[in-house]
């Protein structure tokens, strides 16, 4: 039997504090496209980039025509003839197309001068071979629309004499004839004996592309699934197929949920799909929000906060409209976000726990225009006390917290204004397994109080876990609406991959 194009072995990739790939295993033949799936976190970016030389694996083996490879940088790997399309594209848009395919290996005559002509040519070979015409040589990359500048970067790829072609979520931003383009492309780099390698979480694209499956979960192998085999059902099942672990309270909880808090009526936001958005939320209740990369969700929540200004469509809160244009406003209506980088946005970090649980409260804490200092020191260490943020001072700076304190002062730098609406965007990314569990007992304290809780996650043991129902986005649609009798991770999963 010979050996595969290309084959990983028991490959291993730690980061600190994260095991992101462990012992994962694949195989990929000459002109055969294999389809990478997983959630998100599965560890398939990770396997890309040992692949394309960005990362080197901790242990195991990648093999190139049955031999060992070890590639010190993406050079190597180009040179061996794997490339990577990222999802987000790595073009000069102020260069012309012939230019960005040539970018870095310029033909020259002498020192100097450029062999325009001679790389205007092959480019225009190149281009032809994935279906662009001649005239788009010259044209520069930034006038172009994103399918032509995809398959610009699968040209540039072919010019390296690539092998492997690992597309990242190729159609993200494509419509649907660019997408119906780029299958054509890929089935001729197929039967040229191109071997690709596609990753995507849209199903119904790896079931027409695909002639094998590869599924990781938890950073190892969860199955494979020959051509026969595909389908939605046997994904999302090798994809989730794990049990439910952990402790999430629901013993302050609701019986019954009190009126809309927060209902969205037909929302459209800027930069946002055409398709509006509607829901509600009501008091005492966590409603989850479920979706894969780029399904909107944390566009629609800052839609919602006034960090995007909303375009048409109507908000109301507490049965009152409520006209949100700036943070400040939703703020002074009882809604409030811990954004999902708590780092970036959701912490000022070389100031102090008690600087960061005061900033948004500072008309709280202040009279004639002055800040109280012990208004201000004794609201900081009620909070800390009531959230248990492990600090030896409220003067400690922020940024020297564990991510789990950290997330805590985000949290509690809100509910001193006791919010109506709490919108949690990732509440416990990063954040380790005492600290989640002392998150969630805050939420279900929160709920049984009476507030609203959004919760968008990207953590489907979460989802389940801690919402009374789920709400499903798929592309910045909402797909669907599952109420707590109905949740499963399989029932999710086929909502946020487009399945009717």
């Amino acid at each position: 039997m010979s050996s595969p194009l290309l084959e990983v072995e028991a490959v291993r990739k730690r980061f600190p504090g994260v095991l992101a790939l462990d012992g994962v295993s694949l195989r990929l033949e000459a002109g055969e496209v294999l389809a990478v799936v997983g959630e998100n976190g599965a560890g398939k970016s990770t396997l890309m980039k040992i692949l394309a030389g960005v990362y080197t694996p901790d242990d195991g083996v990648v093999r190139l025509d049955g031999r060992p490879v070890h590639f010190a940088g993406v050079t190597d790997a180009m040179a061996a003839g794997i490339s990577l399309i990222h999802q987000e594209l790595n073009l000069a848009e102020n260069l012309t197309a012939a230019a960005n395919i040539f970018l870095g290996r310029e033909r020259v005559s002498g020192k100097w001068w450029l062999k325009d002509r001679e790389m205007a040519e092959e480019a225009q070979s190149l281009m032809r071979r994935v279906g662009l015409p001649d005239e788009l040589v010259q044209v520069r990359v930034a006038a172009l629309p994103p399918g032509q500048k995809q398959l610009v970067e699968v040209a540039r790829a072919l010019s390296l004499r690539a092998r492997v072609i690992i597309m990242d979520e190729p159609t993200s931003s494509l419509t649907q004839k660019e997408t119906d383009r780029l299958y054509e492309v890929i089935d001729s780099l197929r039967a040229s004996g191109v071997a690709i390698i596609y990753i995507s979480h849209r199903l119904a694209e790896v079931r027409r592309c695909a002639g094998r499956v590869t599924v990781l979960r938890d950073g190892k192998n969860a199955g494979d699934l020959a051509r026969h085999e595909i389908n939605h059902d046997a994904i999302v099942r090798l994809m989730v197929g794990r049990d439910l672990k952990g402790f999430y309270p629901r013993s302050a909880r609701q019986l019954r949920p009190g009126p809309p808090a927060l209902e969205v009526r037909a929302v459209t936001y800027q930069d946002g799909p055409a398709t509006p958005v509607s829901f509600s939320l009501r008091a005492g209740e966590i409603v989850g929000m479920a979706g894969l990369v780029g399904a909107g969700r944390t566009e629609l929540a800052e839609a919602l906060f006034g960090l995007r200004s909303i375009t048409s469509g109507e908000v109301l809160l507490d049965g009152k409209p409520a006209a949100i244009r700036h943070p400040s406003d939703a703020v002074d209506v009882g809604l409030l976000m811990a954004p999902e980088d708590r780092r970036l946005n959701g912490l000022v970090l070389q100031k102090s726990v008690g600087f960061n649980l005061s900033l948004p409260n500072l008309d709280m804490l202040s009279a004639a225009g002055l800040v109280s200092a012990t208004r201000e020191r004794l609201t900081s260490r009620e909070l800390c006390d009531r959230l248990r943020v492990k600090t030896p001072s409220i003067y400690q700076a922020v940024s020297l917290l564990s991510g789990g304190n950290q997330q805590k002062v985000v949290l509690g730098k809100w509910l001193a204004r006791k919010p109506r609406v709490l919108i949690l965007d990732e509440p416990t990314r990063g954040v380790d397994v005492g600290a989640r569990s002392e998150i969630y007992v805050l939420m279900d304290r929160l709920a049984g109080d009476g507030v609203a809780l959004w919760m968008i996650s990207s953590d489907l043991e979460e989802i389940l876990g801690m919402s009374d129902r789920v709400l499903v986005l798929h592309e910045g649609r909402l797909a669907g609406e599952l109420t707590r009798d109905q949740l499963s991770e399989e029932a999710v999963m086929r909502l946020a991959t487009g399945a009717a």
